[in-house]
């Protein structure tokens, strides 16, 4: 089983993570934007990494920086010093390394988007030279990558893939219990509903949680709907707008965990 180190509280607040930063306010996943969703009260940063060609790990949601900066190159095709030219609403893309020295303490949850070439060997160096395995969580919708970092001895969380969940959620709770799927990582990372599956149930959190995961929902913009995921066990809430939600959970006397578990 995976290290399930990356925990809130003994309180078991929930997580309020901070989609690519504060991405409604600022270009998302810049250094401006993770200060920004910890100023306004996330509690952890959610991000995306890819691999450029001489082999830094960077943080952006798409391979290539066409949305994000005008540049139609793919990043596994770029070196860091030409990405470092790129320009994201007037700021720049930062490696792993920077955002993880700028933001000490703070949980990050990272999502290996790149499979071709292997990002993985990489991003764990990255997050070992920073003595970082205990507060970044690996997650990915690659199983592929998941089963890389697994197999590379990785000590810090990792999440499951969406075919894992779904595997979990849809097969009867004995063999669900019997496949150990949910001893591969500590979290279920999924959207209120998706492919005909509703996973913002009650019945959905209490199996996940029977299973020994933690719930974090994405992507959460209304207030209400955090509210309620929260009041139906979730684990974490992930937002653009961390403005909006960090105050109005706080007010039904719910505060982001941003401490590990000691």
């Amino acid at each position: 089983m995976t290290g399930r180190t990356m925990e809130p509280t003994s309180t078991a607040s929930p997580i309020l993570y901070a989609h690519r930063g504060a991405s409604k306010e600022r270009p998302e996943n810049t250094l401006e934007a993770f200060r920004l969703a910890l100023e306004l009260g996330a509690g952890a940063i959610e991000t995306d990494a890819h691999m450029t060609r001489d082999g830094h790990v960077v943080l952006s949601h798409d391979a290539t920086g066409e949305r994000v900066a005008g540049v139609p190159i793919a990043i596994r095709d770029a070196t860091l010093e030409e990405i470092r030219r790129w320009s994201v609403g007037g700021l720049r893309v930062p490696t792993l390394d920077e955002a993880l020295a700028a933001c000490p303490g703070v949980l990050f949850n990272v999502d290996a988007k790149q499979v071709a070439p292997n990002m993985i060997p990489a991003l764990l160096r990255c997050v070992r030279a920073a003595n970082a395995e205990r507060r970044v969580r690996i997650a990915s919708f690659s199983t592929t990558n998941l089963r890389r970092a697994r197999a590379l001895g990785y000590a810090g969380p990792i999440g499951l893939s969406a075919a894992e969940i779904a595997a979990l959620v849809l097969l009867p709770l004995p063999i669900a219990k019997a496949t150990r799927i949910a001893d591969r990582g500590d979290a279920a990372q999924v959207p209120p509903r998706a492919y005909g599956v509703t996973f913002a149930s009650q019945r959905t959190i209490d199996r996940l949680h029977v299973l020994g995961l933690r719930v974090d929902f994405w992507t959460i913009d209304d207030p209400d709907e955090a509210r309620r995921l929260v009041a139906m066990g979730a684990d974490g809430i992930v937002t653009d707008d961390v403005r909006a939600i960090a105050p109005a959970l706080q007010r039904s006397s719910w505060k982001s965990g941003s401490r590990l578990r000691t």
